[in-house]
């Protein structure tokens, strides 16, 4: 018989009918011939309540061996039962199992589990990161994730979008930031003995080609982990019209700040023919129907992190699905927040004409000045990468961020500049290796198209959606600095 899965269990008419139900123990309890053990399997917040009688077991209970299996269990036991699907007597629960059969897969000793009954922090369940998923915080992170991934695909599927896969090596530069891990198969060890043997004592990084040989490297030049897969989500939406990528991407940044991560996942669509309005206009469809679908499909997971993780997560969900998202150039953001400099507002970096927003500036404007999501567009150039589409004001470029209460960004994206000179000029302008890139400026030399993306980073929703104030703490095996063990 295959194990029915708790969440369906739980939903189930109790009729008696005979179930299977496997799982992880979360608690036991004797209390006066009665043994109550409360098992999860992770497919919903809820337990299952097993029952046994001692003074009056079912008809077809297996008394002593249920006795001799009980005797090995303790929280975090992993078990196999089968009984009858019966009423509950106990509140909160409509259904329990009358345990006819038990048998106790594997031992957990208790002196020795990682996972206690008191208070655990998220900086020590970091530390036990494959078997922080068993915890209720974890188990609901882990739920809504696959849930919210799965809606992601839903939405460009009903759009007409076609999931593609973008390469994770590549010997470009997306956002032209240079924080990027290196792949080789050259070895380092003999590189740094080299650099010894010629007297390069301090060599940087910059003078490395004197004693590297990247043509005997694997790819035959210096290649890298993809900071983000939109270059080439590009090149498919000028052949398939409308695309999306949704995988992992990374940033050799040196931060362990709460809203950073080296490995992290991404989902940027690129659509051809789109301009920057037509761009916000799905962005804002975009951010409100992943809300709705937490709201409705992930309800229960929602309710502990508003009880547990962040009072009020709901209601903020709920407000900004059902907002119309302000849209306010660059220019005017600026100046509202000068405005309200001027009357006493207090900011860490001082807002002005040319700085890059920063996340404190972000949140004033959704919380304080509009009260609701607001997406900001017609950044200057020099803050913004070389492929966004030049303003005819020649200082600007049709970049567009969709900030949020509570987060601040949430989505980047912009118009791409389809003109081949333009785009070149950019791109000289930034000292880039046009080795790299030709590629990429083909796109406006054979059949050029105005289009637009934006890029979503998924742990950034998941911190949202879920009110988790780390970021290491909605994906399953967090990369940071010195964090790589498992």
């Amino acid at each position: 018989m295959v194990p029915v899965l708790i969440k369906e269990l739980l939903s189930s008419k109790p009729d008696g009918r005979e179930v299977k139900v496997c799982g992880w123990v979360r608690s036991v309890r004797d209390s006066k011939g009665l043994v109550f053990i409360q098992v999860n399997d992770g497919s919903c917040f809820a337990n299952i309540q097993l029952t046994f009688d001692r003074s009056n077991p079912s008809n077809n209970a297996n008394v002593n061996q249920i006795e001799e299996e009980l005797k090995k269990l303790n929280t975090g036991a992993s078990v196999r039962a089968t009984g009858k699907l019966t009423e509950s007597p106990a509140s909160g629960q409509a259904v329990e199992v009358i345990l006819e059969d038990l048998e106790c897969l594997g031992l957990c000793n208790p002196d020795e589990y990682p996972l206690q009954k008191n208070k655990m922090s998220m900086e020590y369940l970091r530390d036990v990161a494959h078997l922080r998923g068993r915890t209720n915080t974890f188990g609901a992170v882990y739920r809504v994730r696959n849930q919210m991934a799965y809606a992601i695909h839903s939405f460009f599927q009903e759009r007409g979008f076609q999931y593609i896969n973008a390469p994770e090596i590549t010997c470009s530069d997306c956002e032209g930031a240079g924080e990027m891990f290196q792949v080789t198969t050259l070895s380092m060890e003999k590189i740094a003995e080299l650099g010894v043997k010629a007297g390069i004592g301090g060599m940087k990084i910059e003078d490395a080609h004197k004693i590297v040989d990247y043509s005997k490297d694997f790819f035959g030049k210096k290649a890298n982990l993809t900071v983000s897969g939109q270059l080439e989500a590009e090149t498919l939406a000028t052949c398939l019209s409308r695309v999306y990528t949704f995988g992992p991407t990374f940033r050799a940044e040196n931060s362990n700040t709460p809203r950073h991560l080296a490995e992290f996942w991404m989902c940027e669509p690129e659509m051809a023919f789109y301009d920057l309005e037509d761009d916000m206009d799905i962005q804002e469809e975009f951010v409100k129907y992943l809300l709705n679908w937490a709201l409705t499909k992930c309800r229960e997971d929602l309710e502990f992190f508003d009880k547990r993780i962040q009072p009020g997560l709901i209601e903020s969900l709920t407000k900004v699905a059902n907002a119309k998202f302000v849209r306010v150039s660059y220019t005017d953001a600026i100046a509202k927040l000068e405005e309200a400099m001027n009357n006493g507002a207090k900011f860490e970096f001082k807002p002005y004409w040319g700085c890059d927003i920063a996340t404190e500036h972000e949140r004033y404007l959704t919380e304080k000045i509009y009260g609701c999501p607001v997406m900001v567009y017609n950044y200057p150039k020099e803050i913004k990468s070389f492929y966004m589409k030049l303003n005819e004001d020649g200082k600007t470029v049709k970049a567009v961020d969709v900030l949020v209460p509570g987060i601040g960004e949430l989505i980047g994206g912009s118009e791409r500049e389809e003109n081949y000179d333009k785009l070149l000029a950019a791109c000289k302008e930034r000292n880039m290796d046009m080795k790299n890139y030709e590629w990429y400026l083909d796109l406006r030399r054979f059949g050029t198209v105005p289009h637009s993306g934006f890029g979503l980073g998924f742990e950034r929703l998941m911190r949202y959606i879920t009110g988790m104030e780390n970021i290491r703490d909605v994906i399953p095996y967090p990369r940071a600095p010195k964090l790589a063990d498992f």
